[in-house]
């Protein structure tokens, strides 16, 4: 019976009709249909305990999901031909939530966004879901960040037909953790810059699918919009307007949004590189600003960089970067460190000058200059986070607690890993959302993205996290992340390129690798539709007349 149970819960895993995203490690399910109760709510098993209020907050979303998402279950007839079962079933009065250490009532329990900004090996996701065929259901977990993921996939079991809420596969057994502990989405706010309330839509929806962090590239060279206390000439000089800026109020705000919802913000302002803004109000800082023809000096318009070189600038950015750490609670802080431009320094003045009077070479000077900025990150207790080319084209002796995103190549993990660094996927042939949008740079009619082409959700899904590593350097994956580079891309288009495409890592990175695409999609059909039931307006991946036939669209098919 054992056996029989696991190979038919992976069966009805795969089903449209119970359409779990990301996939449980371990679940069991029955084929008795289950409606929610009218008066259906959601409980704490110990009323005297503190519960904390963003977990109540929480619950109260879940609750509302339930009563407002009006998915239908994606089958030709759309569960029509199950009126009559669901009409006479049993119903789920509550479900009682508990946590599993609860010894007593006056027990503290850590807040959810706590939790979610714990730290990379401090976080306590797992769960246990029990929804039983005779009408009581049950979620445990250790943490409030695991009873809210536990929350999540309970909203997932639900359809909607003629006014009811129900599913059609009671019992339901779920034991479940994540695979990796980083699961990210990059979200560049500098080419185009994106209003407070789009990020939180993007957050919510992050939640949804498991997602615990933001990657917020908040500053590039084309504009400033961060304003950082005691550098506010940065935003006032080098922002697209006045009211496109993201002032402390609303970093505190998007944060605090963040952590309630199980994700932590990882903040990036990318140095030495990609910094020629800051030249509208401090020239001296910068080296060849906006200079000309820019495809000789930078990877894309305007070309400018930090004067890593001059003990000045050192301090300035160190200066920078510790009031930004205040600004952000998280554990980890990037400081970037991709596509340095050699021929910029070799070009400016000032830069030769201050290598001469130090008698160090450009990478030398990189090493002091990452050294100094990474010194102040760990002395605000922070983690550093650097793109791939500082230890691996510059060779920078980086400390063993770096953390390393490899974006080029996913052929790159392999070198990062040799070097004892804990790495993140991040690579450009897999989970770049913004590859195959065609050329943006102008004056090129034949012009196409660098990363052609468009990398499609079964592409990222198909990728293996421990490729490229030896078995004792898989402790160094600690998951990887979707990017969104935002050239192409504002508030009119956000949702569309990211979602649901970006759910595809999220699966990837809990449930670990080895999902078959075939099976996915009815899956990640089911993720759209309830993405736009929630107000997030996700793509289709295919016409309306293959979601509801699942395989039948099938290149084998």
């Amino acid at each position: 019976m054992k056996s029989f149970l696991s190979v038919f819960s992976i069966f009805l895993l795969f089903s449209p009709v119970l359409a779990l995203w990301p996939r449980p490690q371990k679940l069991t399910t029955g084929s008795t249909p289950l409606r929610l109760a009218p008066h259906f709510s959601i409980q704490f098993s110990d009323k005297k305990q503190n519960v904390p209020k963003d977990l109540q907050d929480a619950v109260r979303r879940t609750a509302q999901h339930l009563k407002d998402d009006k998915l239908q279950a994606l089958v030709v007839d759309r569960g029509a031909s199950s009126s009559a079962e669901v009409r006479s079933a049993k119903t789920l009065s509550s479900l009682t939530l508990a946590f599993n250490d609860a010894s007593s009532s006056s027990k503290k329990v850590k807040s959810l966004s706590e939790d979610a900004t714990a730290g990379i090996g401090n976080q306590d996701e797992s769960y246990s879901l029990q929804v039983s065929e005779d009408g009581t259901a049950v979620l445990t977990a250790n943490t409030a960040l695991g009873l809210f993921r536990g929350l999540t996939t309970f909203g997932q079991l639900w359809y909607e037909l003629d006014g009811e809420t129900y599913t059609l596969q009671a019992p339901i057994s779920i034991e479940d953790s994540p695979k990796y502990p980083y699961r990210g989405l990059m979200l560049d706010t500098s080419r185009n810059y994106f209003p407070v309330p789009d990020i939180k839509r993007t957050l919510d929806a992050m939640s949804w699918v498991k997602v615990n962090h933001l990657h917020w590239h908040v500053v590039d060279s084309q504009s400033f919009p961060l304003v950082v206390p005691g550098f506010e000439e940065l935003s006032n000089n080098g922002a697209y307007s006045s009211d496109q800026v993201y002032t402390g109020k609303d970093v505190k705000d998007i944060v605090t949004y963040a952590a309630a919802r199980g994700i932590d913000v990882l903040v990036e302002i990318d140095t030495p590189g990609h910094t020629s803004v800051i030249a509208k109000s401090h020239p001296e800082h910068i080296a060849c600003p906006e200079a000309s023809p820019w495809s000789q000096f930078a990877n894309e318009p305007p070309a400018g960089q930090l004067r890593l070189a001059s003990p000045a600038t050192v301090n300035f950015t160190s200066g920078l970067i510790k009031s930004m750490t205040s600004m952000f609670p998280s554990p980890l802080f990037s400081t970037g460190g991709d596509e340095i431009n050699a021929n910029c320094y070799e070009k400016d003045d000032q830069t030769q000058s201050d290598l001469n009077a130090s008698g160090q070479t450009l990478d030398e000077a990189l090493a002091s200059f990452v050294g100094a900025t990474h010194e102040v990150v760990r002395g605000a207790g922070k983690t550093p986070v650097v793109w791939q080319e500082i230890p691996l084209e510059h060779n920078v002796p980086v400390g063993n607690d770096t953390i390393v995103m490899v974006w080029i190549s996913s052929q790159h993990v392999g070198a990062v890993a040799e070097k004892g660094l804990r790495l993140i996927h991040a690579a450009s042939d897999y989970f770049y959302l913004d590859c195959g949008g065609g050329g943006w740079v102008g004056n090129n009619i034949n012009g196409n993205s660098w990363c052609d082409p468009f990398k499609t959700w079964q592409k990222a899904y198909s990728f293996d996290p421990l490729n490229g590593t030896t078995p004792d350097q898989e402790h160094l994956v600690l998951g990887g992340q979707q990017l969104i580079w935002t050239e192409q891309t504002g508030p009119s288009n956000l949702d569309s390129i990211v979602w649901p495409r970006a759910a595809a890592s999220a699966e990837l990175f809990w449930s670990g690798p080895g999902g078959d695409v075939k099976s996915a999609l009815p899956r990640l059909h089911d993720v759209a539709y309830r993405f736009i039931e929630r107000g997030v307006r996700a793509i289709p991946l295919q016409p309306r007349w293959c979601a509801l036939r699942p395989g039948a669209c099938d290149i084998d098919a």
